[in-house]
C-alpha cells in the first residue's frame, strides 16, 4: 500500500514529504518531480507567489542511482526562494523561542480555515492556521504523488488534465470538447491533453475560450474579486478490475472523490456524466457492452466514466473537480476580530485572481495517486519487475 505524508507549514523553513510503499526499481530523477512542479504554476491569473516559487525538490531517501530502493522516500522543498520577499518570516514562524515581540493575527477571513482552525485548536493567534491551511502545502503533494505517476507510467498508465471553465466563461458541456479530447487521448494518452492544455494562458484547449477567459480575468481584476472554475481529469490505458464494491472505502469512485476535494478550495465532485446522468433517462446514460473478436470486453460509450460499482471497466477514467473563488479578496469582506469582538473588515494578504489552472494539476497529481495505489493492490510485488510479471500474467 502507497502512503504519503506531507509537513510544513508556507513560511516555515521548508516542506516536507516521505512517501512508503514504493517498489523498487521504479524510475525516479529530482527532474521529473520538478517538472510537474514547475506546472503547478502555470496561467494566467496567478499573484505575485507564482513569480516566487521555483520549486526544486531534494530526495534525501528511498533513491539510489535515479531507481527507488522500496524503503521510505523523503523529500524536502526549501522555502527560501517563496519567502525572500518578506523579511522576518523565518522568524514569524521560528520553531524555538517565545514568539515574544511577534505581532499575532486575530482578524479571520471569510472563507478560509482562519475561524474553524482557531476555535478547533484554541490558538489565540490564526497564523499557525493560515501557514498549514495554505495551498502552499500542494507543492509537496504534487512531489509526492508525482512518483506514483512514474510508476503508472511503466504499465502505459497516463494521467492529465484541462480546464473547463473559469468563472462564466467556458465550455458550455461536454459535447463541446469530448470528441476532441478523447481523440487526443487516443492518439497520445492522457499527457496529449496535458500538454496541449499547458500551452494555454488559461490551460484551456480551446484558443477563443482562452482568450476570452484572460479577458474575464482582466475584468474581474479591476473589480477586486476573484473567480473559481472547473477542471477535468482524464486517466489513460487503466486496467478492468481496480478497485471493488465488496467494502465502501475500498470503492475506486469514493477514493478518488476524497483524493480531489481533498485539495484546498475544491467543493465539488463529478465522474463521467454524473451530474447530466442526473436529469438524463437511463436509457441514454449506461454504457452498452460488446465484446471484441480477441474476447475482451468494451463499453460503446463511457458516459460512467471508466468506473462502474466503484471497479474501473477499462474506459479512460474522467473525474472533473469544482473550485471555489479564492476568499482572499482585495475587497474585503466582513469579519470580527476575535481579540476585540469588534466587527471589521477582514484583510487582505497577497493572493491570485484565480488558480483554477493549478488546482487542475494538483488534481492530476492526487489522482494518480489513488490509481497507482488500486493498482498496486491488484497487480502488487516488491519490485517492479514482479509487479509487471504479475500484470503480464492477466
Amino acid at each position: 500500500m502507497l502512503r504519503y505524508l506531507t509537513a510544513g507549514e508556507s513560511h516555515g523553513e521548508a516542506l516536507i514529504g516521505i512517501v512508503e510503499g514504493m517498489p523498487a526499481g521504479v524510475p525516479l530523477t529530482a527532474e521529473a518531480i520538478n517538472h510537474h512542479l514547475a506546472r503547478r504554476w502555470l496561467g494566467f491569473g496567478r499573484g505575485g507567489r507564482a513569480k516566487l516559487e521555483r520549486d526544486k525538490i531534494h530526495i534525501y531517501s528511498g533513491v539510489r542511482f535515479s531507481k527507488t530502493i522500496a524503503g521510505p522516500i523523503a523529500l524536502r522543498l526549501d522555502n527560501a526562494a517563496y519567502t525572500r520577499d518578506r523579511a522576518g518570516w523565518p522568524s514569524v514562524m521560528a520553531v524555538d523561542g517565545t514568539g515574544e515581540g511577534v505581532a499575532r493575527i486575530t482578524l479571520p477571513r471569510p472563507g478560509h480555515a482562519d475561524l474553524v482552525g482557531v476555535q478547533k485548536y484554541g490558538f489565540d493567534d490564526i497564523r499557525p492556521v493560515i501557514e498549514r491551511a495554505s495551498a502552499r502545502e500542494t507543492a509537496m503533494r504534487v512531489a509526492c504523488c508525482t512518483i506514483a505517476r512514474l510508476l503508472l507510467k511503466q504499465f502505459g498508465i497516463e494521467v492529465g488534465s484541462h480546464v473547463l471553465r473559469i468563472g462564466q466563461v467556458g465550455f458550455e458541456g461536454p459535447e463541446d470538447w469530448r470528441a476532441r479530447v478523447d481523440a487526443l487521448a487516443a492518439q497520445g494518452g492522457a499527457e496529449a491533453v496535458s500538454r496541449l492544455a499547458d500551452k494555454s494562458a488559461v490551460r484551456m484547449i480551446d484558443e477563443a475560450l482562452t482568450a476570452a477567459c484572460v479577458e474575464h480575468i482582466k475584468a474581474t481584476k479591476r473589480q477586486r474579486d476573484s473567480l473559481g472554475g472547473a477542471y477535468e481529469v482524464l486517466v489513460t490505458g487503466v486496467p478492468p478490475g481496480l478497485g471493488s464494491y465488496v467494502h465502501w472505502e475500498r470503492r475506486l469512485s469514493g477514493q478518488l472523490a476524497q483524493a480531489v476535494l481533498s485539495i484546498q478550495a475544491q467543493k465539488a465532485v463529478e465522474i463521467g456524466d454524473g451530474i447530466d446522468g442526473a436529469r438524463t433517462p437511463g436509457s441514454r446514460v449506461h454504457d452498452p457492452i460488446y465484446r471484441e473478436e480477441s474476447g475482451a470486453y468494451r463499453r460503446h460509450s463511457n458516459n460512467a466514466g471508466g468506473i462502474e460499482g466503484g471497479i474501473s471497466t477499462g474506459m479512460p477514467i474522467i473525474v472533473r473537480g469544482f473550485m471555489k473563488p479564492i476568499p482572499t479578496l482585495v475587497q474585503p469582506l466582513g469579519s470580527v476580530d476575535l481579540a476585540t469582538g469588534v466587527p471589521q473588515l477582514s484583510r487582505y494578504e497577497r493572493s491570485d485572481i484565480t488558480s483554477v489552472q493549478a488546482a487542475s494539476t494538483v488534481a492530476e497529481s492526487t489522482v494518480a495517486f489513488v490509481i497507482a495505489n488500486a493498482f498496486l493492490e491488484k497487480y502488487g510485488g516488491d519490485s517492479l519487475e514482479e509487479i509487471q510479471e504479475h500484470y503480464a500474467s492477466v
